[in-house]
């Protein structure tokens, strides 16, 4: 376990601006730490002079000044939690007052002057990890709410924060750990040749717990891009509008266009929400054979990024292009992505855009055979159909959509959820090897380990440190 006392510094009070610094209508201070309130009380001057900060209610607001001296810093409302109901788990201290950063600087500065240290990045929410107000993912959590960007991504970190994650972590465990103890009684026993678990029933659970697992990594995919955003590569040979088409789709000149093939040297990225979840666009250089070595570094650029895109926008010129030319081109496209990348073209999900269908006279020759490959067609210069394209990655939503709250986002859950399948699986091949117990009971520990790093339950100073120190301050 790690030291609490060396990560925490829970005998220091500390502080630290929990708003963003700057210029704001308000901003809250926050104190955390066994002498938060009677130093508080040394520079709040309340307009209720009979009241006393260290006997006040827990859960209480107070109107008064802050003063340095005889000097008035600003009139502020107080807020009082006393342990250990606070979010720390501490007796803490929240001060509103009015953003000026000068208010701001000057609040802290007397703060610190009066024995208070400054709050290193999450220790706020460290310090409720130690006093047991929720457990290491639930903690994780709340940075991945604070840095939520849809609704998708609020409620998969809303559901982890309030612990439906950790909860069937824990469930998983605690089986494990009962059959754990039955196989650690029985290498007591072991000259008297007894079982005291029952080989079935761990069989039973071990297969419970395979499903589980891969169930939980399978969903890392989802739970990646749900926090990040799916990426979609808008993608095509040049001069096939697929500038003027991200323009259509963000409904604004975000990208430059021009009648000049391979005018895109660079790719461009920009952000739309569909039911709640993010779209991450990418408009790439045309893909094409060329001598123009800036050009080719925007080719090699693109492929980098179809490699990381879970949606592909295969945008070819309607009035130009034959059916089978198009099937050639798409052809030979996912050919190259899976000579050139690690990620299978398999995986990514394809949708042709026949555009500039303003150009049409009438309808092309193989438009039936487009139809069935289930081309849309849009003119991206009118901004005509383009709405069929935004419907039809709904239904990529909607396919891929939460099914219920255990999905995993989290890279390091990921990584120790990876780790208890595999010891997991070597408890299965070593009870179908008849390996003798002490041997099972090193894998069996091992699972347990891996399932405990994820809740907190097994953790060492390096991780605790690596987590927190990319929260913000004030978190």
């Amino acid at each position: 376990m790690a030291d609490k006392t060396h990560l925490s510094g829970s005998t220091e009070t500390i502080c630290a601006l929990a708003t963003p610094p700057g210029i704001s209508a308000i901003s809250v201070v926050r104190i955390s730490g066994q002498n938060s309130i009677a130093i508080c009380e040394k520079i709040f001057f309340p307009k209720n002079r009979s009241l006393q900060l260290t006997s006040a209610d827990t859960h209480t607001i107070h109107f008064g000044e802050i003063r340095n001296k005889s000097e008035t810093i600003d009139e502020v409302l107080l807020s009082i939690f006393k342990e250990p109901h606070s979010y720390t788990g501490e007796d803490s201290v929240e001060i509103s007052t009015h953003g000026s950063p000068y208010i701001q600087q000057k609040i802290i500065e007397l703060l610190i002057a009066q024995g208070i240290r400054l709050a290193q990045p999450g220790e706020f929410t460290l310090r409720a990890f130690l006093n047991g107000k929720f457990d290491l993912s639930q903690a994780e959590a709340v940075a991945d709410l604070i840095a939520s960007h849809s609704k998708t991504s609020h409620d998969l970190a809303l559901n982890q924060m309030r612990g439906s994650f950790s909860s069937r972590i824990k469930e998983l465990r605690e089986q494990l750990v009962q059959f754990a103890s039955l196989i650690e009684l029985e290498l007591d026993f072991s000259e008297e040749d007894v079982e005291f678990a029952n080989r079935e029933d761990l069989q039973n659970l071990l297969a419970t717990l395979t499903d589980e697992l891969e169930k939980l990594i399978e969903s890392f995919s989802f739970g990646q891009v749900v926090k990040k955003g799916i990426p979609v590569a808008i993608v095509g040979e040049p001069n096939v509008g697929k500038s003027t088409l991200l323009n259509a789709i963000l409904n604004e000149e975000r990208a430059i266009v021009s009648d000049i093939p391979g005018t895109t040297r660079d790719t461009i990225e920009d952000v739309i929400t569909l039911q709640g979840v993010s779209f991450r666009f990418i408009d790439t250089a045309g893909l094409r054979e060329s001598a123009d070595k800036v050009e080719l570094i925007g080719i090699e650029r693109t492929y980098e990024k179809i490699d990381q895109a879970k949606i592909i926008l295969f945008v070819f010129d309607v009035s130009q292009t034959k059916c089978h030319q198009v099937r050639e081109m798409l052809k030979d496209f996912k050919q190259h992505i899976r000579k050139s990348q690690d990620a299978s073209a398999k995986e990514k999900t394809f949708i042709m855009v026949a555009n500039k269908t303003d150009q049409l006279v009438e309808s092309p020759d193989d438009f039936k055979k487009m139809v069935e490959m289930g081309c849309i067609f849009v003119s991206a210069k009118r901004k005509e159909n383009v709405n069929l394209i935004l419907d039809r990655l709904s239904e990529y939503v909607e396919q891929e959509s939460i099914t219920d709250s255990t999905v995993v986002s989290n890279t390091r859950h990921f990584e120790a959820l990876s780790k208890a399948l595999e010891s997991v699986n070597n408890i299965e091949a070593g009870f179908k090897n008849q390996l003798p117990s002490d041997l099972i009971a090193i894998d069996i520990r091992q699972a347990l380990h891996h399932l405990g790093e994820i809740t907190g339950t097994v953790t060492t100073n390096e991780i605790l440190d690596n987590i927190f120190s990319k929260f913000c301050i004030g978190k």
